[in-house]
C-alpha cells in the first residue's frame, strides 16, 4: 500500500479522541498566570473566543490590552476588544471600539493591531468585512484596511477613513473583494533603524485566484510582505496617512509549501531590530520548522529564508505551521516562543490527508505545550541570534475548553515590560486572556553556548 494511503487509513482507523474537557469557571488557572485580564462570560455574549492578543502602553503611560474577539473562530462576528491598567496587574472591563455586538448586523472587524504616534494619538487598524456581507450574510471580505483612532489615551475611539489595499492583480481578487482577505498582521508593529513604525503581515493568494484548488482552508499560498507608517507620529487623520507596502511584487517573502510543493506557505512575520540595526525575521511555515531572514536596509530587501536553528550548523528548531514570534528584551537578549514539535504529535498531524483533515483540525492539538527559548545576540555569525535549551512556557495537559474545544496555548501573545515586569501575555485555548513574569530567576540556565 502507498505511504499516503498507509497513513490515511491508520488515522482514520484510530477512535476520536477521548479530550477531556475542563471546566470554564477554573481551567484558566491551570497555565499558572500571574495575571488575569478577561474571562469569559459566555450567556449570550459573543465573547466565547479572545485571541490576537497585542498588550502595549500608551504616550500617557496606561497599559493598554487590545484583542480579537467572537462567539467562536470563523463565525463572522470578529470585534475589537480593549481593556486598562495602571500596573500591569488589575484590569479593567473591556469595551467594544470596533465591530459587531451580539446579535448586531454590521461588519466584522479583525486582527487589530495598535500604533501609538508621538503625538498621543492611538490608531487601531483591522481588517474588515465588506458592507455586502453584513447585508447579506455572503462571506465577502474588504482589503482595504479599517481604521479607528483615540486621542484621549484609549478612553473613546472615531472611525476613521479605510486605507487604500495596493492590488497585485495576479494574485488578489478581481475588484479587492473576495472571500477571504488577502492580508493578516498578527504583532505589534515595531521602530526601525530610524525610527519608522513597521510592521510585517501575511499575504495570501485569493481562492479565486488559485489554480491548484485546494483540499480545504488549511492549505494555503501564501508570502510574506511589509507596511511602513511613513507619517504617523505626526498624528495625521486617517485619510492623511502614508503608508508604503515594501516586498510588493508578487507573493513578497516566500518558502515553499511542506503540503503541496507547488505552493508557497509563509506567514506571520515577527520582527526584531538587532543591536548592529539589521532587522530579523521569524515565520510560521508548513515545512515542520521555523524559518527567519535577516534584512539590512530596513525591509526593502531581505536574504532568502532558512531554517531556523539553534546556532549556526546546529540543530533546526521543529515547529508546526503556528505563531513563533520573537521579542527582544530591555537587556538585548531575545524571548522566541514555540511550540517544539515538527508538525506531527501522536495521532495529529499536519500532513495528514484532508479525509482526517475535514473531521478534525489538526493545529487545534499541535499548538502546546508552548515553549521559550533565550537567544543572544552573534555579531559575526550567519544566523545573528543563537538560542540556548527551551523550557516549556504553559501547557494545557490536553484539557480543551470553550466552544472551540483546542488545547492550543500562547497562540497570538505579545510582550511587555512595564512597572519593572517582563510580562508575556498570551491567550489560553484562545478563551482566557492571561499574562506570566518572565523572571530572571525563570531563565537561569536558558542562555546559548557561547
Amino acid at each position: 500500500m502507498p505511504r499516503r494511503r498507509l497513513l490515511t487509513a491508520l488515522l482514520l482507523c484510530l477512535p476520536a479522541a477521548a479530550q477531556q474537557q475542563g471546566n470554564p469557571a477554573t481551567e484558566w488557572k491551570r497555565s499558572q498566570p500571574d495575571v488575569t485580564v478577561y474571562l469569559p462570560k459566555q450567556g449570550g455574549l459573543n465573547d466565547g473566543d479572545n485571541e490576537h492578543f497585542l498588550v502595549f502602553e500608551s504616550a500617557k503611560g496606561t497599559l493598554l490590552a487590545m484583542w480579537n474577539q467572537s462567539s467562536v473562530e470563523g463565525q463572522g462576528d470578529n470585534h475589537v476588544m480593549l481593556a486598562r491598567s495602571k500596573d500591569g496587574r488589575q484590569w479593567t472591563e473591556p469595551v467594544k471600539i470596533a465591530g459587531p455586538g451580539p446579535g448586531e448586523k454590521i461588519p466584522e472587524t479583525s486582527w487589530p493591531f495598535p500604533i501609538v504616534s508621538k503625538s498621543g494619538r492611538i490608531y487601531c487598524f483591522f481588517a474588515q468585512d465588506s458592507e455586502q456581507r453584513a447585508a447579506n450574510g455572503r462571506t465577502l471580505k474588504k482589503n482595504d484596511m479599517g481604521v479607528t483612532y483615540s486621542d484621549d489615551d484609549g478612553l473613546t475611539w472615531k472611525r476613521g477613513a479605510d486605507i487604500p489595499w495596493p492590488a497585485t492583480p495576479e494574485y488578489d481578487h478581481p475588484g479587492g473583494v473576495g472571500s477571504s482577505w488577502n492580508w493578516i498582521v498578527y504583532q505589534k508593529p515595531i521602530r526601525d533603524s530610524k525610527g519608522r513604525w513597521l510592521v510585517g503581515y501575511s499575504y495570501l493568494v485569493s481562492p479565486e485566484k488559485r489554480q491548484d484548488h485546494p483540499p480545504g482552508w488549511w492549505v494555503n499560498d501564501s508570502g510574506i510582505k511589509f507596511m511602513r507608517f511613513e507619517n504617523i507620529d505626526e498624528g495625521p487623520d486617517p485619510k492623511d496617512l502614508k503608508v508604503r507596502h515594501l516586498m510588493l511584487p508578487g507573493k513578497g517573502l516566500t518558502v515553499t509549501s511542506g503540503l503541496r510543493p507547488n505552493l508557497t506557505d509563509s506567514e506571520e512575520p515577527s520582527l526584531v531590530l538587532l543591536p548592529d540595526q539589521r532587522l530579523f525575521l521569524t515565520m510560521r511555515t508548513t515545512t515542520g520548522y521555523i524559518y527567519y531572514s535577516v534584512s539590512s536596509d530596513d525591509g526593502e530587501t531581505w536574504r532568502k529564508p532558512e531554517v531556523l536553528r539553534t546556532k549556526d550548523g546546529g540543530d533546526p528548531l521543529p515547529h508546526p505551521k503556528a505563531p513563533c514570534p520573537i521579542y527582544r528584551m530591555s537587556d538585548g537578549r531575545f524571548l522566541l516562543l514555540y511550540f517544539n514539535n515538527a508538525g506531527t504529535v501522536g495521532r495529529y498531524s499536519q500532513f495528514a490527508p484532508p479525509e482526517v483533515w475535514k473531521g478534525v483540525n489538526q493545529w487545534n492539538f499541535l499548538r502546546n505545550p508552548a515553549w521559550l527559548a533565550l537567544g543572544e545576540f552573534r555579531p559575526n555569525a550567519h544566523q545573528p541570534i543563537w538560542f540556548g535549551k527551551p523550557k516549556v512556557f504553559a501547557d494545557t495537559d490536553g484539557i480543551t475548553v470553550g466552544p472551540k474545544k483546542s488545547v492550543e496555548i500562547a497562540t497570538y501573545t505579545s510582550y511587555t515590560e512595564y512597572a519593572g515586569k517582563r510580562t508575556l501575555w498570551y491567550p489560553d485555548r484562545k478563551y482566557y486572556l492571561l499574562g506570566k513574569w518572565i523572571t530572571d530567576q525563570w531563565l537561569e540556565g536558558m542562555a546559548p553556548e557561547k
